[in-house]
């Protein structure tokens, strides 16, 4: 398909965002398993006897959220590879709508991943109502591009599906 003619999303674009979802889903249960270390204040897994005495912020809310982004960002780029069979774009359309993608899913999810760790919130520059320091403006800042590329991803899918509900007709 050359860039300018309209085709299917190509099945290697499509197998790339389903290993980012399956990798999502990974570090879900990476940021699961540090959830439920934080619960129990240490790491122990019976029947393997003894354990590590760790601190791993106590953040249920932090750590629910984290584990829940992860999981939500790898369902969204396996529903977008499947869904993708449903669109029409140019080979550079599908480039944009595959960088977009991963941008909002790692971007999203990782400083979600982040904030429990750190205390923070990363809602506003300087904390707000929330605690303020470097590690929350950093990762605030690091929320920005994919605030950008959440936008860009759905108006090319959109714009996608619409086109293939058209010659379908």
């Amino acid at each position: 398909m050359s860039d300018t003619s309209l085709g299917p999303m190509p099945e290697r674009v499509q197998a790339r965002l389903f290993l980012h979802g399956l990798l999502l889903f990974v570090a879900a249960l990476v940021v699961g398993w540090l959830w439920f270390f934080s619960l129990l204040g240490r790491i122990v897994l019976w029947p393997i006897p003894g354990s590590l005495d760790l601190h791993i912020p106590d953040d249920p809310r932090g750590w629910r959220m984290a584990h829940m982004e992860f999981i939500t960002n790898g369902l969204l780029l396996m529903g977008l590879s499947f869904g993708g069979r449903f669109m029409r774009h140019t080979d550079r359309a599908y480039r944009v709508l595959f960088w977009s993608a991963l941008v909002t899913a790692w971007l999203f999810a990782v400083p979600a991943g982040l904030h429990p760790l750190f205390g923070t919130r990363g809602l506003a520059f300087g904390g707000g109502p929330f605690k303020p320091g470097l590690a929350n403006d950093l990762l605030y800042v690091l929320g920005w591009p994919p605030v950008v590329g959440v936008h860009v991803l759905f108006v090319l899918a959109i714009v996608g599906v619409r086109r293939y509900l058209r010659r379908s007709t």
